[in-house]
């Protein structure tokens, strides 16, 4: 019988456990949510947050701003932010442009000064809010945006350099490029192009929009297509003029690499070895190209994926170049081997190298090279474009001279200097 009565209440346990196990709700996975009252907010901009469920006690703060008839939820929902802030822990920012058209103010000079009032204001008001609330890094915060939202980094990173330690623009202008007198929130001339400063000019007026800042200043990683017809190309060689300036690095890149086929990347360092300024050229590309893992790049360019942030290369890449000529009275043909000697393949090459005086190319084969003499780039034919780690691809070509026959001295690969045998 005390068998018996033991198994019974051994049983209406266990339904009493099954019971509560049901009727518990499940452990609520990370959503967007809106957030009011967050403070100074002159032009009454809209907030929503995405904190995962990974954010650590004192989480980093990326904020991402969205294009012109965007809001933050839409940007939410068509970018990989969210994603990667679940997978590294980060805290989202999804501030939503209120005014016609939902663009961002990067026109007037309330905007284009720090504390001066408009958008910007709203937005650092949100990053506080977040720090106050959500325990976020003070020094592990960034921006980044589309169009309108490109343009918005550009300001926030020119106004507000004590609060932002690096941006990621994705078709945008310079800092100041958009201003406008006339109440106007658009300008053509900046948008065309063909607002041209020199790099000291740009760079004065990002320091003008904080007088007498003296701290450090934010990296910035951008991002342009060559077919862009909305904010045109040119507008990227002048965000490069003005954030080397700003940061007081060459305006020469230490690298050029293709981390694809039709991107040709650009690195400008620092006398520490940092990257400073990384520019994506997007070749053929128009106006909308956050995809295709985009992001993440920004978020490593950022630090927030764990690994190094990127440096710039030390002499003597990993990569051989191997050259022989056969040559007669007036002409040569040379056989060049590249060979990549690194841990990583290379997707999309360019090899630099100077022929010496009196020789001139007049065909190859396996490449494209231009121009004929002088300072001469070998470029991948897209077939022969991917160099596996330990492997190479041959190349040829066939020249005139008047004399001298030598092979060049040196030789780079996508920027990088090359080993030579």
């Amino acid at each position: 019988m005390r068998t018996a009565v033991k198994i019974v209440a051994s049983v209406v346990s266990l339904l009493a456990a099954l019971l509560v196990a049901v009727a518990a709700p499940p452990a609520s996975a990370a959503s967007l949510t809106e957030v009011t009252n967050f403070g100074a907010n002159p032009s009454n901009l809209r907030m929503h947050l995405y904190v995962p469920a990974s954010a650590p006690a004192k989480p980093a703060i990326v904020v991402a701003v969205h294009y012109c008839t965007g809001s933050g939820p839409a940007f939410y929902s068509g970018s990989e932010f969210a994603s990667l802030a679940d997978r590294y822990g980060f805290v989202v920012i999804y501030p939503s442009a209120t005014r016609s058209g939902n663009c961002f103010d990067v026109s007037s000079a309330a905007a284009l000064r720090h504390d001066g009032g408009s958008d910007p204001v709203g937005i650092v008001s949100m990053v506080r809010h977040v720090q106050q609330r959500h325990g976020g890094d003070p020094d592990r915060v960034y921006v980044t945006g589309v169009s309108s939202g490109a343009m918005t980094t550009n300001v926030l990173l020119g106004a507000y350099p004590d609060v932002f330690k690096a941006g990621a623009a994705f078709s945008g202008v310079p800092f100041g490029c958009f201003a406008t007198t006339d109440g106007s929130g658009w300008n053509s001339a900046c948008a065309n192009g063909t607002v041209l400063r020199s790099p000291a000019e740009w760079g004065d007026l990002v320091r003008a929009a904080y007088p007498g800042y003296s701290g450090p200043r934010p990296r910035m990683q951008l991002w342009h297509g060559t077919g862009d017809s909305t904010l045109r190309y040119p507008n990227l060689g002048e965000e490069i003029d003005q954030w080397t300036n700003v940061l007081g690095v060459s305006r020469t890149p230490v690298s050029t690499d293709r981390p694809r086929s039709n991107w040709v990347r650009t690195r400008y360092g620092d006398s520490s070895g940092r990257v400073a300024v990384e520019a994506y050229e997007l070749q053929g590309v128009g106006h909308d190209l956050l995809s295709n893992g985009m992001a993440a790049l920004a978020v490593e360019f950022f630090g927030l994926t764990g690994g190094q942030q990127p440096t710039t290369p030390a002499p003597g890449g990993p990569c051989r170049v191997t050259w022989r000529t056969t040559a007669w009275n007036t002409g040569h043909t040379s056989a060049i081997t590249i060979a990549n000697t690194g841990s990583a393949p290379v997707d999309g090459w360019s090899l630099g190298f100077t022929l010496p005086g009196g020789q001139t190319i007049a065909s190859g084969w396996n490449a494209t090279y231009s121009p004929s003499s002088g300072a001469v780039t070998a470029t991948d034919v897209g077939h022969n474009g991917r160099i596996a780690p330990n492997e190479s691809v041959e190349i040829g070509l066939q020249a005139t001279h008047t004399g001298d026959t030598a092979k060049p001295t040196s030789f780079t690969l996508n920027g990088s200097a090359c080993t030579t045998a």
